[in-house]
């Protein structure tokens, strides 16, 4: 018995432009709500990790940071986000006291203090130095959302 594939090419890659979208759209959630899901949340740090203060590094706060200017930004491409909370912001700052990050510290510093101090206007010059710290080359941020423009992107991802 022979069986022949008669579906064209071009739903073959319908099918998968629908998946790779799908998949997109899967990536940009609020990362630590996934975490929690997996994880006992004793022990577990305001982002749904197991990183205490003291054992942060660079790449956890070019992590965190960048995933929470995602609720700010305007970009073409946006991987994951963290809600923006006080006590994350809190929470990392107080982390700058506990280590040693070297010249990126001052970085982190000023982003997480204007972004304690409700200043968000220049979120997408914020993404976009830490985008470049992580050496990215997709997903540049081009504008800051409007209230309006953010609320739809966090209820998106709810």
């Amino acid at each position: 018995m022979v069986y022949a594939d008669f579906t064209s090419e071009e739903q073959n890659e319908e099918a998968e432009n629908e998946s790779e979208q799908e998949d997109q759209e899967k990536q940009v959630i609020e990362l630590s709500e996934e975490k929690f899901e997996k994880y006992d949340e004793a022990g577990l740090n305001p982002f749904g990790d197991r990183v205490e203060q003291n054992e942060l590094g660079n790449n956890h706060f070019k992590e965190y940071i960048h995933q929470m200017s995602h609720q700010k930004v305007e970009a073409d491409e946006k991987w994951g986000f963290y809600l923006i909370t006080e006590g994350r912001i809190d929470w990392l700052l107080n982390g700058l006291n506990e280590v040693d990050l070297g010249e990126s510290e001052e970085t982190y510093k000023a982003i997480l203090e204007r972004w304690a101090n409700g200043d968000f206007s220049q979120a997408d010059q914020d993404h976009n130095t830490i985008w470049r710290m992580k050496d990215g080359n997709i997903g540049k941020a081009t504008g800051v959302l409007s209230p309006e423009e953010e609320e739809e992107f966090i209820n998106s991802k709810q």
